[in-house]
């Protein structure tokens, strides 16, 4: 009887087991969750301000989680492939998105045909932190400072360019708003990531650039780009030298860009949970935020998903207005 009763506990067991693992998203399945690697979609080239952060933290991440985290790259028309590949997979936890400002606030309010909504097909799960836009111009550009700048651009309407990592970026907005706020008129050069981007700058064959202070901060340091201003509203750290637009007089240029982690709509509370004590854990590492923040990252924001949706709300009604107020559209 004894081998017997044994035997019925352990098939019971295994049958228990085996159950838990096929229950559908919700209640138990999180107990299990992740069973195999979680994927995070960038949806920009290697390199840019998404990757390298999501880079820095994929490996601590994995080990939170318990299983490795996958960085796919999948750019393209200004990240909204990639934000709309994660919008319609499967709400199970195992694809998730480096969500930003661009795909989840500001493009959808300027690319046609977007294949998301910006506010009702994702799960906002945490934010990240921001990093300012830095005006960056290549050593070949005979100007060093803003006013200078300006003044080249008045000389000669529409002769000086700007590059982008696509039509409704940060970079793009940043560009629309110095025309504006500068009385100049500048050319919009849009590429498919900010690293192509940077490498015309860096050359030459684009006049400026609004990027994400994560890309680059190694090219000022190297001196292979010229740093002019911040659009935060104050000095950061990393560029003690470096003055913010408002401190060169072009005031309410408010244009940063944030990172935060996304998943389907539809995604299960308990794995929400998981995925946020996760990254709040990875975060919390001082190994990690020393990194992210060598980077320029300021972390201060939304505290939980339910803030951070919020938040991502009321970023598409600012970014919609603006857009609206600098007339961008694509080019």
């Amino acid at each position: 009887m004894l081998e017997v009763s044994t035997g019925l506990r352990a098939l019971a067991s295994a049958a228990t087991t085996a159950a838990l693992l096929w229950l559908p998203a919700g209640a138990g399945y999180a107990q299990v969750w992740p069973t195999k690697p979680v994927t995070v979609v960038i949806q920009y080239p290697a390199g840019g301000g998404s990757d390298t952060l999501m880079r820095i933290m994929a490996p601590r991440l994995g080990e939170h989680l318990g299983q490795t985290v996958v960085v796919e790259n999948r750019p393209g028309a200004s990240g909204t492939i990639g934000a709309g590949y994660v919008a319609k997979a499967a709400p199970d936890g195992y694809t998730l998105l480096m969500g930003h400002v661009i795909t989840n606030a500001i493009a959808p309010h300027v690319v046609a045909k977007v294949s998301y909504d910006a506010t009702e097909d994702f799960t906002n799960i945490t934010y990240i932190g921001f990093t300012p836009n830095v005006l960056v111009i290549s050593p070949e550009i005979p100007v060093r400072s803003m006013q200078e700048l300006i003044a080249l651009a008045k000389r000669d309407p529409g002769r000086l360019t700007y590059a982008s990592s696509g039509n409704g970026s940060t970079q793009h907005l940043a560009g629309a708003m110095f025309s504006q706020r500068a009385g100049v008129q500048l050319t919009h050069v849009p590429y498919k990531g900010s690293s192509q981007a940077l490498g015309d700058v860096m050359t030459g064959r684009v006049t400026m650039n609004f990027d994400p202070m994560p890309t680059v901060l190694p090219h000022i340091k190297s001196g292979k780009l010229i740093a002019l201003a911040l659009s935060t509203p104050s000095r950061r750290p990393q560029l003690p030298d470096v003055p913010t637009f408002t401190e060169v007089g072009l005031l309410g240029f408010d244009v940063t860009n944030w990172y935060a982690i996304m998943g389907p709509k539809g995604l299960p509370k308990d794995i929400v949970a998981k995925i946020d004590g996760a990254m709040k854990a990875t975060m919390a590492e001082p190994a990690v935020r020393e990194r992210l923040e060598s980077f320029g990252l300021i972390t201060a924001g939304p505290a939980t998903p339910e803030e951070f949706d919020a938040f991502v709300r009321r970023e598409n009604v600012k970014y919609s207005t603006l857009v609206k107020e600098l007339n961008i559209r694509a080019d």
